[in-house]
Order: C-alpha cells, then sequence, then structure tokens
C-alpha cells in the first residue's frame, strides 16, 4: 500500500477501512513546554489566544510527527463557562478548577443558553478553523473538553459528588443530565467549525472513584446519549484500572475509547472493544514512560501496546508539560519501525461508520 496522509490514516481508521501504518499520536492533550520552545507559541496565552492555540497544535505533528493535532490542552473549558473559577496556570501547568459554585446548592444550575459564546468556547473553536484551514488538508484536527462525569465533579467537587452518589441520587442525575447537554453542545459546535474527531475526558469517571455499578446506572445512560447524538467520530478517555468497565465504556456507542497502561490485560480489552465494533487509543504510559523514561523504553512500550492490538496509538492520557519531545518522536519511530516490514494493509479494528 503507498504512504498515506496523517489525515487519510486516521479518518480510514475510524471508518474501519485498511491503512498503511497505524496512526500515532493526538487524542489527549499535550501542552507541552518543548512544543512551545519549538514553535513560539506558549502558555498561558495557547489556551486564550486562538492563534496560539493552534500554532502550538501544529507542532505534535511538525516536531513529534504525530497523525493529528488536537486542541485545547486543558479539561476545564466548559466547566469555566458553567461557573467554575479557573487558574489559568503557566508554561509549565493547565488551568485547573479552583472554585465549586454548586457544591450546596444546585438551585441556579442550567444550561446557559448562549454557552458557546462564553469563556474560552469561542476560542476553540476559532482554532479548529485556522487549523483545518492550515493543515486541516494533510492532518486530522481533533478537539476535545471534559467528559459529563468529570463537568459534574468539578461544579459540585468531587467529595461532593461522590457522597451524593450514595445518599443522593435525583441530585447526581440532574447535574449529570445537564453537564451531558453541555458536553454535547461544545462538541458538535466543534465538528461545526471542522473538528474531524472529538475526545471527551473523563477521569472521574474512573473505577477508582466510581464503582462498575454506579457506572452502568448513572454515566452510562447519559455518556450514551452523547454518543449517539454527536455528528462526527469520537472517543471516551477514562483514566485508571479501567477492566472492570470496559464493556460499559465500549456499549456506550463512542467510535473510539481510550485508555491507560493501568489496564490490567490490554489485549482482552481490545478484544471485547472490538466485539462492540469500538476501536481502542492508547497506551503508553504518560505519567512514567513518557515522561521520565528513555526513549528505547517509549519504542518498546509503544510496541507492546501495537502488539496487543492497540489501534491508535497514543500516550495512555494526557501528556505532562515537561515531557521530552525525543520521547514523543520516539513513539512515532517505534511505529514507523513496526510497520516497515509489514508488506500487508493494515486493518486492526472493526469500525463501520460513524
Amino acid at each position: 500500500m503507498k504512504e498515506m496522509t496523517s489525515k487519510e490514516r486516521i479518518l480510514f481508521t475510524l471508518k474501519g477501512k485498511a491503512v498503511d501504518k497505524a496512526p500515532v499520536g493526538g487524542w489527549t492533550s499535550a501542552g507541552v513546554v518543548d512544543f512551545m520552545d519549538v514553535s513560539g507559541a506558549e502558555r498561558p496565552k495557547a489556551d486564550s489566544d486562538a492563534k496560539t492555540m493552534a500554532d502550538l497544535a501544529k507542532s505534535a505533528h511538525n516536531d513529534a510527527e504525530f497523525d493529528a493535532v488536537r486542541v485545547p490542552y486543558d479539561i476545564a473549558i466548559v466547566s469555566e463557562v458553567m461557573g467554575c473559577e479557573i487558574d489559568p496556570g503557566n508554561k509549565a501547568s493547565q488551568p485547573s478548577i479552583k472554585t465549586h459554585p454548586f457544591s450546596e446548592s444546585m438551585d441556579s444550575l442550567s444550561l446557559p443558553k448562549n454557552l458557546l459564546e462564553k469563556g474560552r468556547i469561542p476560542v476553540l473553536l476559532k482554532a479548529i478553523e485556522i487549523l483545518k484551514e492550515e493543515v486541516g488538508d494533510e492532518v486530522a484536527v481533533i478537539a476535545g473538553c471534559e467528559g459529563p462525569t468529570t463537568l459534574a465533579s468539578n461544579l459540585s467537587n468531587v467529595n461532593s459528588f461522590m457522597r451524593w452518589i450514595r445518599t443522593d441520587r435525583d441530585r447526581v442525575e440532574m447535574i449529570m443530565d445537564i453537564s451531558a447537554d453541555a458536553c454535547l453542545e461544545v462538541a458538535n459546535a466543534c465538528f461545526d467549525h471542522g473538528a474531524d474527531a472529538f475526545v471527551f475526558a473523563d477521569p472521574v469517571a474512573s473505577p477508582d472513584l466510581v464503582s462498575p455499578e454506579d457506572f452502568e446506572a448513572l454515566l452510562k445512560p447519559r455518556l450514551s446519549k452523547i454518543a449517539k447524538n454527536l455528528n462526527g467520530y469520537s472517543a471516551l478517555h477514562i483514566c485508571g484500572k479501567t477492566d472492570l468497565v470496559i464493556p460499559h465504556m465500549v456499549e456506550c456507542g463512542f467510535t473510539c475509547i481510550s485508555i491507560e497502561e493501568k489496564v490490567k490485560d490490554t489485549k482482552t480489552a481490545v478484544e471485547i472493544a472490538h466485539e462492540n465494533n469500538t476501536l481502542v487509543i492508547g497506551n503508553v504510559s504518560s505519567s512514567q514512560t513518557l515522561f521520565s523514561g528513555t526513549p528505547e523504553e517509549v519504542k518498546k512500550e509503544a510496541t507492546e501496546s501495537l502488539n496487543n492490538g492497540i489501534d491508535l496509538l497514543n500516550a495512555g492520557c494526557g501528556v505532562a508539560p515537561k515531557t521530552p519531545l525525543e520521547n514523543l518522536k520516539a513513539m512515532a519511530e517505534a511505529r514507523d519501525e513496526y510497520f516497515e516490514n509489514k508488506d500487508v494493509n493494515v486493518k486492526r479494528g472493526h469500525r463501520n461508520g460513524k
């Protein structure tokens, strides 16, 4: 098979078609200091200025050879619009939640009518347009935001949210419904502005915090509603040892699930996903291998991920700001080396359509 463009490689994989080699990178956030240094696009401006945001995103493709570019670089963008006060961070730290406006009462909680006009969402939408114009013919453009569980937790604070799961299910249902509607509206706006795919990062949905039973009863219906009503390709990322909820994750209906290296049995997770017409993204360790390992260690772990059937090679979670560029490049190099002697069409998942 002839060499494909990065965008072709991503889109063909999402459609379940054969590609020359598995796509690499671009699904989880990567506001990396080394990218800032080579591109000249730095935080915190890259979090609040559309052109700077787009310029930083391009470095992932230009300098680490990722097949996709991804914006934004934090998972607080919807939370801010919904009322959370945000610490803007600095060059080496992303925006973070400072206040939780509905930790006591949700009497004033509602979905803002002008949601897409508030906070940094217009910046995100403009950055997507810029990327679509500047690299969109050759490179896939991916957008993302916090998932509904994480948004609900940000609004209420995690301690209150976890307590309500045990003591006030009606309150959890209410805040999850509003959070899911907000996430869906933002995602479809990103598709309208040119995004090729969208990622929901939902770390609070991890089994480390929410039991599989509560995931099925409370989270799965809202995640399924989002997936059903999206206007494009999608991914659900959940952190931690997600083995016990992977069957629920794939049944939600997203195009892909994204998993960490903490999953105990990646091969089985991939098999479960493929049986449910779902692709798998991951799962080179962000916190250990990419952050503090050597390029050789990155290549070894990336090769293990591919051997386990991962469809889209990627960091297992958001990339730490001080991750070395050489380690991110090593992930792409490992992919290239893995497939360079394979004179076959690569079709790893079983996707059909959206």
